[in-house]
């Protein structure tokens, strides 16, 4: 290239960040930009009592199925365990919560314990406060995190016995805050506090909101009104947002990303959901990605005709960089083909599988994830000559939460890797053969990153 082309490259480059500053801001930060870069840093929950009361009625509490709460305990510790021996940095919202200044921790419990005096002979709304604030104002740091994770209403009756007052209590707990990729959505912009479809699980935001808050990342966006947001509906895929509307995302949330420029990318897919299935409630729960030119998806969905409810189609929205304002593209069309047509091979999930959360895998690195054991020799198969390392993690109680790998993690941070001629690899554990992705290989070719069972060129 002559020396006035490289120039007027430079000039262009410099041209583009001035006119885009989100350029600016994604080459500054880690914020992920493809789903299947190198995460750094993880947010999650390790569940505790607020499970309870959702195991005892499974399905009012959104789960499929009764789970002990203890064994899923260990199994998400677990988990971290593993992550972290990926040198993944894993914050946890009871670290954040031992760290937040005890003002807005207090203030959060104050916007969720409630005195009922209805069944009051003589209620009293300014004592009944005063009492209220009191035992605020005497709670440990330990007791305003239940407060907050149990969300407790005291229904308070007169009684000529005693104390004069008895009481029944009632929790409407944060059961699902473990699904923490569900609250927010991290972009390469930023994160957005999203608008749970759920009732019940409303108030997991503002929680998620104050981790944001204290670690010094103000989310960018809060979607309001009747707009609606879920974290597993959103995968960033590199130069492209896939973002999912159907049972809990809507257009609505979806049109206040992209008013307020939120999503960091210039082309934004709209993925339609037709079928309603609560086993597929969100897109990675039947679709994922494990590298730039490699994902997953259920059979029900890759095979359905047109006609069918599990028939996936896109709506494809663009702009020209430096501009803000979205356009509609192409409406309708099918999702697989615009899949295969940005060059990514699909790898099948059958139904015994996908009832197992094989879909709903991390991808912590380039053909390097973390998904439910117990699946299929057929699959297994299939990831080991498609070159993927699979750690596979025990789940089984978590699962019946309807939800598993990649539904218990939001990746805050991903690093783009970059290829060298010296491939570290590190031995892991996998279900069925042992799996390298770090160590040392000498005399690699440039630009080859090699697996255990496979290679592929570095893209």
């Amino acid at each position: 290239m002559k020396k006035q082309e490289l120039l007027f490259v430079a000039w262009s480059i410099a041209m583009l960040t001035l006119w885009h500053p989100q350029v600016m801001a994604q080459e500054n930060t880690n914020l992920p930009k493809a789903e299947w870069d190198d995460a750094k840093l993880i947010l999650m929950h390790t569940p505790g009592q607020e499970l309870f009361d959702g195991v005892i009625h499974p399905a009012a509490g959104l789960f499929e199925d009764y789970f002990d709460v203890d064994k899923a305990a260990e199994e998400h510790q677990d988990y971290i365990s593993m992550l972290r021996n990926n040198d993944i940095r894993v914050i946890t919202v009871a670290d954040i919560l031992k760290e937040v200044g005890i003002d807005s921790l207090r203030a959060l419990a104050s916007n969720v314990l409630t005195y009922d005096i209805s069944g009051l002979k003589e209620p009293d709304e300014e004592m009944s406060e005063k009492d209220r604030q009191y035992v605020l104002s005497r709670m440990s740091r330990a007791d305003l995190v239940r407060c907050i994770l149990l969300q407790p209403t005291v229904h308070l009756r007169s009684t000529d016995n005693n104390t004069g007052y008895e009481a029944t209590y009632e929790h409407e707990p944060l059961m699902n805050l473990y699904f923490t990729r569900d609250q927010s959505i991290t972009t390469p912009r930023g994160h957005i506090i999203c608008n749970m479809n759920s009732t019940q699980r409303s108030p997991e935001t503002s929680l998620i909101n104050l981790c944001y808050e204290h670690l010094g990342r103000k989310p960018i966006l809060h979607i309001t009104g009747e707009g609606r947001l879920e974290g597993g509906d959103y995968i960033p895929a590199g130069n492209i947002s896939l973002i999912g509307c159907g049972m809990r995302t809507n257009d609505e949330g979806i049109r206040q990303i992209m008013e307020a420029d939120a999503f960091g990318h210039d082309t934004v897919v709209v993925v339609r959901d037709h079928k309603f299935w609560q086993m597929q409630m969100h897109l990675d729960t039947y679709f994922n990605i494990i590298d730039s030119d490699l994902c997953t998806m259920v059979e029900s969905r890759l095979n359905a005709t047109p006609a069918a409810p599990e028939y996936v189609t896109c709506d494809i929205y663009g702009r020209q960089p430096g501009t803000k304002e979205y356009k509609l593209v192409e409406r309708d069309k099918s999702f697989v083909e615009y899949i295969k047509g940005r060059g990514f091979k699909i790898i099948p999930i059958s139904e015994e599988d996908e009832l197992h959360y094989a879909n709903n895998f991390l991808a912590i690195a380039p053909r390097h994830i973390m998904a439910v054991g117990g699946q299929s020799e057929e699959l297994q198969t299939r990831f080991r000559e498609a070159g993927v390392t699979v750690e596979w993690i025990p789940l089984e109680s978590l699962i019946d939460g309807y939800g598993a790998a990649h539904c218990m993690t939001q990746v805050l941070e991903r690093q783009t890797a970059t290829p060298t001629n010296t491939i570290a690899l590190k031995a892991v554990q996998s279900q069925t053969e042992e799996a390298y992705t770090l160590g040392e290989v000498k005399g690699a070719k440039s630009g080859v990153v090699v697996y255990k069972g496979g290679k592929r060129l570095a893209r």
